[in-house]
């Protein structure tokens, strides 16, 4: 069962992935003026430049962001949201 719930866990990664590049053409979470990441800031208490000059497809820190996300749904036996602005728009 684990693997079936590792293999749904990638699916909806990617899915988000794919929403979120409909919608945004650098990252949402890029501060553009000092090219600061807001992900590294809040879950790795440090300051941290983006090194992917904003793109977040493949970027550790935003796909370690949707897993954490994922995980926070499915521990309160919810369904995780089906678009990125749904995540961003929700409080988990």
């Amino acid at each position: 069962m684990g693997e079936e719930r590792q293999d749904a866990k990638k699916r909806w990664v990617v899915k988000i992935v794919k929403s979120a590049k409909k919608n945004h053409k650098i990252c949402p979470y890029l501060d553009r003026r000092t090219n600061q990441c807001f992900l590294m800031l809040t879950m790795k208490n440090q300051q941290g430049k983006c090194d992917r000059e904003g793109k977040f497809d493949g970027c550790p820190v935003f796909l370690e962001f949707l897993d954490k996300v994922y995980d926070s749904y499915h521990e309160k036996g919810k369904n995780p949201p089906s678009d990125f602005q749904d995540v961003v728009n929700t409080v988990v």
